[in-house]
């Protein structure tokens, strides 16, 4: 018998040092759910970012932190680019291939962001969560924030 799969998307903001990463792993501990931390400074393509979610278990909490610093999402008409975060940067990898300045798509798209926790192989699994995180919920775009994108958005303060 096939049961109907279901996910739930959260985005939680608020200041620095508010909990939000430990809010996560309470409800992972409490449920008993792996977490999947998505760098989306790693991702390159779309097609990726697919086969990443579908290579998380049926039981899981897929987490994009600081959504406002990773994706710029302030202009859908362009490809956006990836800006990582003091916190997350690697020297190791020139800013060209962080930026997608070297012409290649090396980046996923406002509308890629929005569409894959809707995708279909996202409800191939039983139970997903995917909580996004943010400092500065202003810098969003509301596209992001529309009620039929987050099922709840909740305030750390």
């Amino acid at each position: 018998m096939m049961g109907l799969a279901w996910k739930r998307r959260y985005l939680l903001y608020g200041v620095p040092r508010t909990g939000k990463s430990n809010i996560i792993a309470v409800m992972a501990n409490f449920l008993g759910y792996d977490i999947y931390d998505l760098e989306l400074t790693k991702v390159q393509s779309k097609p990726e970012l697919l086969n990443l979610l579908m290579k998380t278990s049926s039981k899981s909490i897929v987490v994009i932190k600081d959504i406002d610093c990773l994706v710029n999402l302030s202009n859908r008409s362009q490809v956006p680019q990836a800006v990582a975060p003091q916190s997350y940067s690697d020297p190791s990898v020139p800013d060209t291939a962080r930026s997608g300045e070297d012409g290649n798509n090396t980046t996923i798209t406002f509308s890629e962001l929005l569409d894959f926790p809707d995708s279909l192989r996202s409800c191939c699994g039983s139970e997903r969560i995917f909580v996004f995180t943010t400092n500065h919920i202003e810098k969003l775009d509301r596209a992001l924030l529309q009620s039929s994108r987050m099922d709840m958005d909740i305030c750390m303060s």
